[in-house]
């Protein structure tokens, strides 16, 4: 069975990757046309984003890499930025 939830009930929500990392917290989302396409995604104290980007706020999340959502999201390890990354970026940072 299909379990659905508000998208109001997900802000503030624990961000993990798939390997069990904590990522960070979930900010917003972003919607398109009706459809969430992202997920803006809060880096913190301690979290793979804070320990990767330093003073980066934080990233935006394609939805497609989201991977589960109930008490915690978790998402795919491609969405974690590396260094080499420039351009055509699978997560979006926000600085």
């Amino acid at each position: 069975m299909l379990k659905t939830k508000n998208v109001s009930e997900v802000y503030d929500m624990s961000v993990y990757t798939d390997e069990g990392s904590f990522f960070g917290i979930v900010e917003e989302s972003v919607l398109v046309d009706n459809k969430i396409s992202g997920w803006k995604i809060k880096s913190t104290k301690g979290s793979v984003l804070n320990k990767m980007l330093g003073g980066a706020k934080g990233v935006i999340v394609p939805h497609q890499l989201v991977k589960s959502i109930d008490n915690i999201m978790i998402i795919s390890r491609n969405a974690i930025p590396t260094i080499e990354e420039e351009e055509g970026a699978q997560a979006t940072v926000e600085e």
